[in-house]
């Protein structure tokens, strides 16, 4: 294997259960795996889905490595026939989906896999790698860009947690609100531009002087004229000769206010809020008054908020760690559980009730209805409710047939919605994107997965977009999954009460 196959990252015991799937019969089962979360990260309200792109990819590489590449990881004679079934095993099943920017809840199904036993139980590792690490970073960015409505630039790659993280980090950042991405390779794959301004090491290959510093500012702004112009003004004194030189460059050079590609400067280290105030005065005072202050220095939500509280005159954000690591969570919970076998619903129960799952092949509505008193929708349609069904369930039908429903709190059996018809819309979140094996769906660009992100934003009411303490959107089932699940709940129990050695 000369290039690394990511259907591939994966675990041992995904392999090890597979052969004993093959040699008990069972890889003729029909085995449908539901991807999701139990609870979000930093107290969020929601997530926001980024990965699946990736995921159909990964999925379609499956079996397509020679019998050698399986003697790696699973040696010996006992392993042989496993291994050839392995070298031609191709995924043949079905997946459904959320896209990348839908905002998604807890116990929701993002990924559904719906294949022959083996086949779908050996996706669960590298599909959790994939989802995991993505909806890290853009709910993180979702909270940064969340905090202000001034344009939010990713530039992490370098703390991420590797090359891959820190491209497709560019991706998912930019898909939950980022303006944009310092990573080439993102911007390059996407088709989208990067961003970049200067490094101190500029500054100071001109020699530590002040007068130094002025000739890096003049270099940069003749070598780059046309392009947006940021130069970075902290690494000597920021009042003192890093602004005044910047004014200097600037002015020398013919760069003023009319100037068509845009300029400023870039502050990165000190009291941000005092000398973005002094920064502007300077400008404005020499006429700039155009000059965008760019601001980093370890940035996340809750400083930029206070920042923005603070009265602040910055233009714009740029965000490292926080998001390229999700620093404050780097580690996203999604699960990818067994839920029905052909046609059997199953789940898992545990000791602990948060990780008792919902069984059967599910998918997901979001029930929307005019609210003009919330959102900031033109059309006054706000969400209201989602509601997981068992495909094919009395909901799920009358949804589809745009029928008046009532949606029933899975907790209390009294609090109840409901919608008449033609009062509202309905939506699917989950899409089939892999049909008998292949792609089915189309390709979107990442400018379309920001938009339909910042379209479903804004059906949200503010009180349930906040940081701190946010409204919870209504999260519910369906009275057949509901009942689905408690008879199973039911018969265990008994079982298990009525088991003895």
């Amino acid at each position: 294997m000369d290039r690394l196959n990511i259907a591939y990252n994966s675990d041992k015991y995904q392999y090890t259960m597979g052969k004993s799937y093959l040699e008990c019969g069972k890889d003729r089962e029909t085995a449908t795996f539901n991807l999701f979360y139990r609870k979000a990260p930093e107290n969020n309200n929601w997530a926001v889905v980024s990965g699946t792109e990736e995921i159909i990819e990964m999925v379609q590489l499956l079996g397509t490595e020679p019998v050698e590449f399986y003697e790696k990881f699973l040696p010996g004679d006992e392993y042989r026939a496993f291994r050839e079934y392995l070298a031609t095993m191709r995924f043949t099943g079905q997946v459904y989906a959320m896209r990348e920017g839908e905002i998604v809840f807890p116990n929701q199904p993002i990924v559904t896999v719906v294949g022959p036993m083996v086949a779908a139980q050996v996706l669960e590792t590298p599909m959790l790698s994939i989802l995991n690490h993505q909806m890290a970073v853009a709910t993180k960015a979702s909270r940064v860009c969340r905090a202000t409505d001034k344009p939010v630039s990713e530039f992490g790659s370098r703390r991420a947690h590797g090359p891959w993280a820190s491209v497709y980090g560019g991706k998912a950042a930019q898909i939950a609100g980022c303006a944009s991405s310092s990573n080439i390779l993102t911007g390059a794959l996407n088709g989208v531009p990067s961003t970049g301004t200067m490094a101190h090491s500029f500054v100071t290959s001109y020699g530590s002087t002040v007068e130094g510093e002025h000739r890096a500012f003049s270099d940069y702004i003749r070598t780059h004229r046309g392009e947006n112009l940021i130069l970075l003004i902290d690494t000597y004194d920021t009042l003192r000769c890093g602004v005044k030189n910047a004014v200097r460059a600037f002015r020398e050079n013919g760069i003023d206010d009319s100037y068509p590609g845009g300029y400023g400067i870039r502050l990165d280290s000190g009291d941000l809020a005092y000398l973005s105030q002094e920064v502007r005065r300077i400008l404005d005072e020499n006429g700039m008054k155009a000059c965008k202050i760019f601001a980093t220095n370890s940035l996340d939500e809750y400083l930029i908020s206070d920042l923005e509280r603070q009265g602040a005159r910055i233009d714009s954000y740029g965000v490292g760690d926080a998001i390229a690591t999700s620093k404050a969570a780097p580690c996203f919970g999604n699960v990818y559980k067994l839920v029905q076998i052909d046609d059997q619903p199953v789940l898992k129960r545990s000791e602990d009730k948060i990780k008792l799952i919902n069984p059967g092949f599910q998918i997901t509505w979001r029930i929307l209805a005019q609210d003009t008193s919330k959102g900031d929708r033109i059309d006054g349609y706000v969400n209201k409710v989602d509601v997981t069904c068992l495909r094919g369930d009395r909901l799920d039908m009358a949804l589809q047939r745009g029928e008046t429903v009532t949606v029933r709190d899975e907790y209390d059996s009294y609090k109840t919605m409901t919608f008449e018809a033609g009062t509202y819309m309905a939506r699917p979140l989950q899409h089939q994107v892999i049909a008998d094996g292949r792609r089915v769906v189309p390709r979107h660009t990442l400018a379309e997965k920001k938009a339909f992100y910042e379209d479903n934003l804004r059906h949200f009411s503010p009180a349930e977009r906040r940081l701190i303490n946010p409204h919870y959107y209504k999260v519910d089932i369906s009275d057949d999954l509901y009942d689905c699940k408690m008879e199973i709940i039911g018969r265990l129990v008994q079982e298990i009460e009525n088991f003895t050695l």
